[in-house]
């Protein structure tokens, strides 16, 4: 059984990923020296965009059969 994700719940899982990830460089800019070298977080914006339109479509195309059945047989181990 092929695990297919809805429209609405790619862009919830979407969010949660792009809200990690602005967590993750708010975090990165506050623990970082202003003197090292480094992009600045409209930069990395900007770049986190173009990876996720680079990639969206992959991200589209689903979990294959065969890595559900193997995902549900890995969970049936776990529960046992």
């Amino acid at each position: 059984m092929a695990v297919k994700m809805g429209e609405d719940d790619k862009k919830t899982e979407h969010d949660k990923i792009q809200g990690k990830v602005m967590h993750s460089a708010e975090a990165i800019d506050k623990k970082k020296p202003p003197n090292q070298m480094r992009l600045d977080r409209d930069t990395r914006a900007r770049l986190g965009q173009h990876l996720r339109a680079m990639y969206d479509e992959v991200v589209s195309q689903g979990v294959p059969d065969r890595f559900s059945a193997l995902l549900n047989r890995l969970d049936d181990k776990d529960t046992k």
